[in-house]
């Protein structure tokens, strides 16, 4: 069977052939009858059409009623080239473009097409029954471009949409605003919610523009199951979801952020908590240079003392409830170990002294503080994440002992 392309291609080839009069009123009369042959047609070859609802398959019947009715004004003078086949697909609701597919539309185009050509020698006068046709493929072409205008023209204007969408969820989780209307938004941009997120925040390399802004949302995209991008000047925060290995997907990401440092928050699991992963982020990039030996990415949870000097009362919290308060809780006098151990400038044998016991009970006991507080103290970085703690914790046993007014 000859395709539709080089039925195209003959006719272009042998000239077109003018339609006469007789042939145009009886392509004018027979609209009707075209208009429900489509509509059998469709039910009877296209399974996705049976499956729309049924708001969605009368729009699609007024789309290819419309295609034919155009048709049908424009070969009466096929000698002027189409116009306003665009208006074509203006008969449906913007939103059609979500429930049908571009190929979905050229599959509808091709239907209408095959119903004209079936009906061409019942509508053409005798002898004029090539010229029907060739004007059915010419018009059809035009269509088809119409349709790919149409939904390149959607898609711009839902990426434009989705953007402005992204950029108010990431807004809304970082300032914390969690509510039943944000979960809804966080759907409508495929956010699946499926495992853990977390927040990685740096610095851009280089003003996003559209181009680069949608380059790095693709990146994103392939780092993790779920991803959203902020991009609030110069600083770019991402959020990353999904079962996967979200800490490989950060690192994967690191060549998309500028120069300088780079905060991974802590891993949550519920949408609930998905600001304070960001809260976290965002204090380590504005307390990451009091450390001058971070790694990039850090982790939010290695800064919580240079956080806890930036004034981030999470921090502060967290230092006490995983290391102060289980020290000061247990009966093996860790904590007055440790405080003697730090004081005395980290020296065992100066600590023992200090406590009138043997170097290796120091060290015994140190042993325990890193078994219970997960930092150990003969680390550098680590004895100095449990001074903060030891700061912290004894600042407020002392607030808490002040009477109150």
């Amino acid at each position: 069977m000859t395709s539709a392309a080089g039925r195209v291609a003959a006719a272009v080839d042998d000239g077109p052939t003018t339609p006469g009069t007789e042939t145009q009123r009886r392509v004018r009369d027979g609209a009707g009858l075209l208009a429900a042959a489509a509509l059998r047609r469709l039910d009877a070859d296209l399974d996705w059409y049976r499956q729309l609802p049924a708001d969605d398959r009368s729009w699609v019947g007024l789309v290819a009623q419309a295609g034919i009715t155009a048709f049908v004004t424009w070969f009466a003078d096929p000698s002027r080239p189409p116009q306003g086949v665009g208006e074509i697909f203006a008969t449906a609701p913007p939103e059609l473009t979500r429930s049908i597919s571009l190929q979905h539309t050229l599959q509808l185009v091709r239907v209408v097409v095959d119903v004209v050509e079936t009906h061409s020698d019942q509508l053409a006068a005798p002898g004029e029954e090539r010229a029907l046709r060739e004007a059915v493929l010419r018009y059809s072409r035009e269509v088809a471009f119409s349709a790919a205008e149409v939904y390149a023209r959607a898609a711009e204007v839902r990426g434009a949409w989705d953007a402005r969408l992204e950029a108010l969820v990431v807004d809304s989780l970082v300032r914390g605003d969690v509510d039943d209307s944000l979960r809804s938004r966080l759907g409508a941009l495929g956010w699946r919610a499926r495992g853990a997120a977390l927040v990685v925040v740096g610095t851009t390399a280089w003003p996003l523009d559209g181009v680069r802004a949608a380059e790095l949302r693709r990146a994103t995209r392939r780092a993790a199951d779920d991803a959203l991008v902020g991009i609030h000047g110069d600083r770019l925060v991402v959020f990353l979801g999904g079962t996967g290995d979200l800490q490989a997907g950060a690192r994967s990401l690191l060549p998309r952020f500028g120069p300088g440092p780079v905060v991974v928050g802590p891993a949550v699991t519920e949408l609930a908590d998905y600001p304070r992963s960001a809260r976290a982020a965002m204090a380590g990039l504005a307390a990451v240079a009091a450390w001058d030996g971070a790694p990039r990415p850090v982790a939010a949870d290695e800064l919580l003392p240079e956080r806890v000097l930036v004034g981030d009362l999470e921090a502060r919290a967290a230092l006490v409830r995983q290391a102060y308060a289980p020290l000061a809780a247990h009966t093996g006098a860790l904590l007055e170990t440790l405080a003697a151990y730090l004081g005395a400038g980290r020296s065992l044998e100066a600590a023992a002294r200090t406590l009138y016991v043997h170097p290796n009970t120091v060290r015994y006991r140190l042993r325990r503080v890193a078994e219970t507080t997960g930092w150990d103290p003969l680390d550098a970085r680590e004895s100095y994440v449990l001074q903060t703690a030891l700061a912290v914790g004894r600042l407020g046993d002392a607030t808490a002992r002040v009477p109150s007014a």
